[in-house]
């Protein structure tokens, strides 16, 4: 039996796993199939607090599960494939294993949504971004793409407008889908342009190691394109990673999961932090502080029910 399994090893999980380890609480984290999260894929991170020469994504995270590891957190890699929040103990399983819990945080974060190419991929970091807060400052002065037409593109292309040279926001239909407020504000910025009816190829230049352009077809004429830039964010949404609590806790429609009194669940004893419960901030340092706050609440849910 657990007292508490954490579900996610990023910077939600591991500050959660730093908080309960330290009140004696002995947390098993299982780490998924990217331990770390997102941020190991980051290069540099600069606005993450007491950095100020910034800090590579993964010795960030090494050192925070080095933390967790000091003050006597159990890790356990692997993915979870499958749990049972409907009766107590809560289980969750790992392959075959099945483990117990008396409390459960989690914190398996939410995926950008990409395009698929290999070009991305190899590029990821190297000019490729999906997170203009975080990486817009190394753009200033450079012309940029960013793709999509939702509230999220335009909030990105608003950002960076205030940063950069040029915003070229590339989308797939002849209107955005951004509320009319939004769109306003980027219609009058006079360095955001728009390219309609567009849908990005392919990226240039994986071989040079850097964004260089993008290949960009119009869905109407059928016409490719070359257009030169510097970087290109990707803002076309996010996937929740909840795919395995779905029919058992409380979501939104697009699967982000519900909070309330901070970081309680629908299901007592489930608590929840980081990117999984928050489609607006998505920010490492918002992340870890909700894993602090979840800490908090399950080591409070565990002293009261189990002592």
């Amino acid at each position: 039996m657990n007292n508490l399994i954490i579900i996610g090893s990023g910077p939600a999980g591991l500050t959660a796993a730093t908080y309960s380890a330290r009140a004696q609480l002995e947390p098993l984290v299982i780490e998924g199939m990217e331990p770390g999260g997102q941020l190991i894929t980051t290069t540099v991170i600069e606005n993450w607090p007491g950095s100020p020469q910034g800090i590579e994504g993964q010795k960030l995270m090494a050192d925070m599960k080095e933390q967790a590891l000091r003050f006597g957190t159990k890790f356990r890699d692997g993915e979870v494939t499958g749990v049972n929040l409907r009766e107590k103990p809560f289980i969750v399983s790992v392959g075959d294993e099945k483990l117990k819990a008396k409390a459960l945080i989690i914190t398996t974060g939410a995926s950008p949504k990409l395009l698929g190419l290999e070009s991305e991929k190899k590029l990821m970091g190297r000019g490729i971004s999906v997170c203009a807060t975080c990486d817009g400052f190394f753009f200033r002065g450079k012309d940029v793409l960013v793709i999509g037409g939702g509230d999220t593109a335009i909030e990105e292309a608003i950002f960076l407008s205030n940063l950069v040279s040029k915003v070229t926001v590339v989308h797939r239909r002849d209107e955005l889908r951004a509320s009319k407020t939004m769109q306003g504000k980027a219609f009058k910025t006079p360095n955001i342009k728009f390219l309609w009816d567009s849908v990005i190829e392919d990226i240039q230049d994986p071989e040079k190691g850097t964004v260089t352009g993008a290949s960009i077809k119009n869905v109407k004429t059928g016409e490719i394109s070359i257009h030169k830039c510097d970087g290109i964010f990707m803002a076309i949404g996010h996937t929740p990673n909840t795919k395995y609590f779905k029919g058992q806790i409380d979501m939104d429609d697009t699967g982000f999961i519900l909070t309330k009194n901070h970081t309680e669940t629908n299901v007592p004893g489930v608590f929840a932090a980081g990117d999984v419960t928050d489609p607006v901030y998505k920010q490492a340092v918002t992340a870890a502080g909700m894993g602090c706050m979840a800490a908090l609440d399950a080591e409070r849910y565990i002293r009261g029910i189990f002592q």
